[in-house]
């Protein structure tokens, strides 16, 4: 005969049957109140689990701002309780600026002037002789999925629905073009920067590999690298927030300037080591990571003509 669990008590938490005399369970932390919460206290739950209306947000956004390094140091010294965690301040900041940027801005408006007839009889020239490969756009936004007699990877009977795609694309106006690609951008730019913030670490680790004995407290490992780049992200994402925000003048122009001086400024307060040696990686990883962000920012383009 197996014994039955008893029934959970006034002071047994109902989710794990632990016992809970507090506000909490010390077990498994919910709450030992079953009172239903008010409409408010509901929504500032659901928004407070997000993006954490209380202190925590206008402290960690204050230190981003203005103290380049200061939030990766915290964390790795372990003082993180008092700041939101690096993940979800790059999971926030990264889904309110690409909606920010769908709100306030807008897709470049085309004339059909721009394109003269010359230009189109010649761009459909280098198509027939096989001058574009691959995937390509003309002055029409035009999708040309190969070209030429070469054979492609596009031709493939199981990317039909993607060359249909490209055909419903081809039919629209211009502008129509112009707006469904800048929706797509917007639409998958938060993934976008996903992809790109694993990169931004492996270049970091890479740049920083050796010299452990002279630089005993540098990070080393890809987690921490991922630290530093998730919170340099953040901070890119709420510059370019304010940038979008404020009215352009001279307030842009410091603000440009103070981004560029914080990523120096964050690299050297983590990392340590000369300014020069600073200067000199900075430079290399922003090369190589806007190689690839070029890469990234074709493949929203593609995303937002095939996947709509």
């Amino acid at each position: 005969m197996t014994d039955t669990p008893a029934p959970p008590s006034a002071s047994s938490c109902r989710n794990c049957g632990a016992t809970a005399d507090g506000n909490y369970c010390p077990n498994c932390g919910q709450e030992t109140g079953l009172a239903l919460p008010t409409a408010r206290a509901l929504l500032r739950e659901a928004a407070g689990r997000y993006v954490a209306l209380d202190g925590r947000m206008w402290r960690t956004l204050v230190a981003l701002l203005f103290r380049p390094g200061f939030l990766t140091r915290e964390y790795f010294a372990g003082r993180r309780r008092r700041y939101i965690r690096p993940a979800r301040l790059f999971l926030v900041l990264s889904i309110a600026l690409f909606a920010l940027l769908r709100f306030e801005g807008k897709a470049p408006q085309i004339l059909d002037s721009d394109v003269s007839a010359a230009n189109r009889a010649e761009f459909a020239r280098e198509i027939n002789e096989g001058g574009h490969s691959g995937f390509s756009l003309d002055e029409d936004l035009n999708v040309h999925l190969g070209g030429g007699t070469q054979l492609y990877a596009f031709s493939s009977p199981w990317l039909a629905p993607l060359r249909e795609r490209a055909q419903l694309f081809n039919r629209l106006p211009r502008q129509e073009k112009a707006d469904q690609v800048f929706a797509g951008v917007m639409r998958y730019g938060p993934y976008a920067a996903f992809a790109l913030l694993p990169l931004f670490a492996l270049l970091m680790g890479l740049a920083y590999l050796g010299r452990t004995r002279r630089y005993p407290e540098r990070p080393q490992r890809y987690a921490a690298h991922l630290v530093f780049g998730a919170h340099n992200h953040a901070f890119l994402f709420l510059v370019v927030a304010l940038f979008v925000l404020l009215p352009e003048g001279l307030t842009r122009g410091i603000l440009a300037v103070w981004a560029i001086v914080y990523l120096l400024l964050s690299m050297r307060n983590v990392y340590g080591g000369r300014w020069s040696g600073v200067v000199v990686r900075a430079a290399i990883i922003f090369v190589l990571y806007f190689a690839f962000f070029a890469v990234v920012v074709l493949g929203l383009v593609v995303a937002a003509i095939l996947l709509r």
